[in-house]
């Protein structure tokens, strides 16, 4: 029998955070990037040496780790075996009945078990995972940028940078979306895969007639048109336009809710899945083998840490995205110039590297 191991404390850490220079925009309607504030980190440890990290970095979550630890985490969790990720990560979503906490925190403690479970067996989370690979191509994911001609030029500078496709958030007007749409395809030729992200910007009329040019326009899939709240329209735009539809990003859930959409047919590309957003690393990890089932695909969304990690153990997944938000465009560290991204070497999941961490989080950050 395996000897008992508890977890001891469970704290949270605010450290700053600096606002993205320069700033950017995302569609109309929507805010831009945050400008300077505070970010959280969760560090949770057990009685045998062992301990795990969590970072936080969406706008108000530091004072809402803050409150989670000191209110509820901190008791619900003292005492528990770290290694039953399983029973926590339901134990999770019994504490989320009455406190529905935002999406983001929700899976914050099962991030944080991954990284003590590498760091306890000395394996990187994708490892610990199975591992399906050590390297994918990057995309580059576009923020909202001014006009037609700035976006052909992003799009160029990304291309020789490497990057092996593009995705773009445009300014959500149909016609004006669906207009670049065809340019940027005509600009950067047949051979690119193109993908769009609308951001949730649409109704359903306007985001069958945007489908219909970016169809024409040859592009890979078609992302968040519309809010994810009503799975019956997502079911109706799958049956009106012939590109495929990538959804259940946002929709709160984790793989429950992206069920429904696979179960309407809405899921044509395949879904979302997301540590941030689909409840941690297990929650898309669900996620990801209830789509691998339907023979779908599970897209790994943004470029955080747990998103490479989750690149590395999904086999049903096609890219890594890497976020554009500034023109000249500089490649992200993490992308070679081939445009590939490699499996993380280090224990555990670990922080990224460049924020302002106190000497007690130091150990934990990327080398």
């Amino acid at each position: 029998m395996l000897p008992a191991v508890r977890i001891t404390h469970v704290e949270s850490f605010r450290l700053p955070l600096p606002g993205a220079e320069p700033p950017f925009a995302w569609r109309r309607g929507l805010l831009g990037s945050s400008p300077d504030g505070h970010a959280a980190v969760l560090r949770i440890g057990a009685d045998d040496g062992a301990s795990g990290v969590a970072l936080a970095t969406r706008p108000g979550m530091a004072a809402a780790v803050e409150d989670a630890v000191d209110r509820v985490l901190r008791e619900a969790l003292t005492g528990r075996d770290p290694r039953q990720r399983e029973f926590l990560w339901h134990h999770m979503w019994e504490l989320d009945r009455t406190e529905e906490f935002p999406l983001p925190l929700l899976g914050l403690v099962d991030i944080a078990l991954w990284d003590l479970a590498g760091r306890r067996s000395g394996q990187s989370a994708w490892q610990v995972l199975g591992g399906f690979r050590t390297k994918i191509p990057a995309y580059a994911s576009t923020a909202t940028f001014r006009d037609l001609d700035e976006y052909l030029d992003v799009a160029t500078q990304c291309l020789e940078l490497g990057y092996q496709a593009i995705k773009l958030h445009a300014w959500g007007d149909a016609r004006r979306d669906a207009e670049l749409g065809h340019k940027l395809r005509a600009h950067v030729g047949d051979g690119v895969p193109l993908m769009y992200d609308g951001s949730a910007g649409f109704d359903l009329p306007d985001a069958v007639y945007l489908g219909r040019a970016l169809h024409d326009a040859g592009f890979l899939w078609y992302e968040e048109p519309m809010r994810e709240f009503n799975v019956t329209a997502y079911g109706q735009l799958a049956r009106s336009v012939r590109i495929p539809l990538l959804v259940a990003e946002t929709s709160d859930g984790a793989h429950m809710n992206t069920a429904d959409f696979i179960a309407a047919g809405a899921a044509t590309f395949g879904v979302r899945a997301s540590a941030t957003m689909r409840a941690g690393i297990t929650g898309a990890m669900r996620t990801a083998h209830l789509a691998d089932a339907y023979r779908l695909r599970a897209e790994v969304l943004g470029d955080e840490i747990p998103s490479r990690h989750l690149a590395m153990a999904i086999s049903n997944t096609t890219y890594y995205e890497s976020l554009i938000t500034a023109n000249p465009v500089r490649r992200r560290p993490e992308v070679d110039a081939d445009g590939f991204v490699h499996a993380p070497t280090g224990p555990g999941i670990a922080l990224p590297a460049g924020l302002d961490y106190p000497s007690a989080l130091e150990p934990y950050v990327e080398t």
